[in-house]
């Protein structure tokens, strides 16, 4: 990188640094810390939840797949993007109606307590595993750029993502999110992809050159196309950061609308970024380590002053999608475990201080965990096996089916999780079939459970449920 480039990043940086400051005297209530206020209109909406899908394994993961497979790497996020599109589709007039913060909570008020305890931990270390994909990404893209060594890049990528994050909380995300999803937009789609295409002499040379698998879409396989169906599709739709950006919006038809168009952009960036893999492909064929595809070609063929940009654009994928997670994450064990079982008295002021000391021990965590890990792809198959397998039944069962049980809720989660966790020891973290056990037993774990309940039972519990503390009267007919 010469001079023209590192200022360009630099003063990037120094933006979302002032941004942090910023956010923090926007933060007046947990309403404004957890969901920004919950006042974002369609185009800003868009932005925030596009710019939480899109992150580091998004960007980096889809370039390595594109590759490695050609086209067909474009699976990867078009199943996140289609979740995503699912969600807008049919879940968020399940939950449009609900004063909540977290799935978790949403299934305390429907399930009890004990449900919501062990689905808030599930889905906290799913989000964990989220930001460890992240800032395994920004140690990438800082140790390619820079020739650092990677441990140390992964501790300054984190380092300054925790920062904005602690500060403003999502008042600061939501900020850095519209700056940073203009930024990817711009170094994807107008200067990455055009700049790759133009260096291997147009769409047809390309085609040409490259083997003829990598012009299949179903190149990378069909059990792998449906592996990513099983992890992003329903893992988006019960994806807690991606639920804490859904209720930053104003209204109900904000979230359904920019959802929807969310997913769609999503599909068109893995597009792209496929093209580009197969770009660095041709350009690059004896690269060591496809994960660094994206930055290696960028340092390639950009002039200076572009590639700073196209640089900005892949830190605002990683920082995007890591400061969401991170906050998701312990807003989760902030608003679903510390009050309800540690200080049920905490006010508005206690959760913002605890959410930030919460905040800050998850990011030396995530940042312990990318050292061990060390795999983009590997690590977010493992966040959303986890999420997938073990959250989505429950979920979608019990808002469309009004006899499911808590405890039939309660005992999917458990069975679910621990399924997954041994098979996981069984068959390797790179393997389908936890995911699949897990879904299979949260299915007959809380079908069977259920019809096993005799029905004057049932009518009991349904009665209590409505006087259930937590629950909201005027949604209490979803149910």
């Amino acid at each position: 990188m010469n001079i023209l480039d590192t200022i360009v990043l630099l003063l990037y940086f120094g933006v979302l640094v002032i941004i942090g400051i910023v956010g923090v005297n926007k933060v007046k209530s947990k309403k404004d810390f957890l969901l920004a206020g919950s006042r974002l209109g369609y185009f800003t909406h868009v932005g925030c939840l596009a710019a939480v899908i899109i992150g580091g394994a998004a960007t980096m993961g889809t370039t390595t797949l594109g590759y490695n497979y050609g086209i067909s790497g474009f699976w990867f996020v078009s199943m996140m993007g289609l979740g995503i599109a699912a969600l807008g589709l049919f879940v968020v007039n399940k939950i449009g109606g609900y004063e909540v913060f977290t799935i978790s909570q949403l299934l305390g008020k429907r399930f009890g307590e004990g449900t919501q305890l062990i689905s808030a931990i599930v889905t906290a270390i799913y989000t964990l595993m989220v930001v460890v994909t992240q800032v395994i990404g920004m140690g990438n893209v800082i140790h390619v750029l820079l020739g650092w060594p990677l441990i140390p890049s992964m501790a300054i990528g984190g380092g300054i993502v925790l920062f904005y994050t602690i500060l403003g909380g999502m008042w600061s995300i939501t900020l850095t999110d519209i700056i940073q999803f203009v930024v990817m937009t711009i170094g994807v789609f107008f200067i990455m992809f055009p700049y790759s295409i133009v260096n291997v002499g147009g769409l047809s040379a390309l085609f040409h050159s490259v083997p003829t698998g990598h012009q299949e879409l179903t190149n990378i396989g069909w059990d792998r196309i449906f592996q990513y169906f099983l992890l992003y599709f329903f893992g988006l739709i019960v994806s807690q950061d991606i639920w804490q950006r859904v209720f930053t919006a104003k209204n109900q038809k904000v979230m359904k609308s920019s959802a929807i168009s969310a997913g769609l952009y999503s599909v068109f960036y893995a597009v792209a970024l496929s093209i580009v893999g197969m770009c660095a492909f041709i350009l690059l064929p004896n690269l060591g380590d496809s994960q660094s595809a994206f930055t290696s070609l960028a340092l390639e063929i950009l002039p200076p002053g572009l590639l700073g940009l196209v640089l900005a654009s892949v830190c605002s994928a990683l920082m995007s999608n890591a400061s969401g997670a991170i906050f998701a994450s312990s807003t989760l064990i902030t608003n679903d475990i510390i009050k309800v079982y540690f200080n049920k008295d905490m006010n508005d002021k206690d959760i913002i201080r605890t959410s930030r000391f919460v905040i800050l021990g998850l990011g030396v965590l995530s940042i312990i965990f990318s050292i061990w890990i060390q795999n983009i792809l590997v690590a977010l198959d493992m966040a959303y096996a986890i999420l997938s397998g073990a959250i989505f039944v429950p979920l979608i069962i019990g808002l469309y089916w009004k006899r499911v049980t808590s405890q039939a809720a309660f005992y999917s989660i458990i069975a679910s999780t621990l399924v997954i966790f041994v098979t996981f020891m069984i068959y390797g973290i790179t393997s389908t079939l936890p995911i699949i056990y897990g879904l299979f037993t949260g299915i007959i774990v809380i079908v069977g459970l259920t019809l096993l309940t005799p029905v004057d039972k049932y009518k009991f519990n349904k009665s209590k449920t409505k006087n259930y503390p937590g629950m909201i009267e005027k949604n209490s007919s979803n149910y």
